[in-house]
């Protein structure tokens, strides 16, 4: 499996690239911004990119998605829940002092145990709302992609429209009750893994 981040914008967001070292197919998630050079690293790569597939709607994860959708022909994943969030995801990033181009309509919508296949890689999705009503967590191949869920150390806001609180200590709880060898893969940040997030990470005093 080939696994690239790019730390991409203002905002230092990963954008992962995921490939099947076999078939070349590949997936983007989280294409946040800077097309080019998310471009530069996928033909580098001599990947196919098939599908496209949001954590959350938030504008610093979606922001390349539509140069990426015109390159490639790429499928836009992304929970239905967050589907008002990323109608207004332009309004969003123009608050934070940002400009956002035209982003296209998702393709499809995935849910809770929905299988997201790339060559012959396959992942699992977890429903995590918390940080925005349709977060979502990909899950295999020894991996979570996990957005803004879960970070080392910490989780992500909930004080944006459509988080809460008391659905992230849910999700958060889903997450390190996973196998502690599993890497985690977030929306910011350096990698870090289940085990160590079940001990270090501050957020587990909430659920006591």
């Amino acid at each position: 499996m080939i696994v690239k981040r790019l730390v991409v914008g203002p905002l230092q967001e990963n954008t992962y690239i995921i490939g099947d070292e076999v078939t070349k197919q590949a997936m983007v998630v989280d294409p946040g911004d800077e097309p080019d050079r998310i471009f530069e690293e996928i033909k580098a790569s001599g990947l196919e990119i098939s599908v496209i597939v949001f954590t959350h709607a938030h504008f610093d994860h979606i922001g390349a998605a539509g140069d990426l959708k015109k390159e490639t022909g790429a499928k836009i994943l992304m929970h239905k829940n967050d589907e008002e969030t990323y109608a207004l995801a332009k309004d969003q990033a123009a608050f934070w002092g940002f400009e956002l181009d035209d982003i296209p309509r998702p393709d499809e919508f995935i849910d809770e145990g929905d299988e997201v296949k790339v060559g012959d890689l396959s992942f699992t999705v977890m429903h995590t709302p918390g940080h925005s009503r349709g977060s979502v967590c990909l899950l295999g191949e020894g991996i979570a992609l996990t957005g803004d869920t879960i970070f080392q150390g910490s989780v992500g806001r909930t004080d944006f429209p459509g988080g809460s609180m008391e659905e992230l200590k849910q999700s958060f709880k889903k997450l390190i009750e996973l196998p502690e060898e599993i890497r985690i893969l977030s929306g910011h940040g350096p990698e870090t893994t289940v085990g160590r997030e079940r001990t270090e990470n501050f957020f587990v005093s909430e659920l006591r």
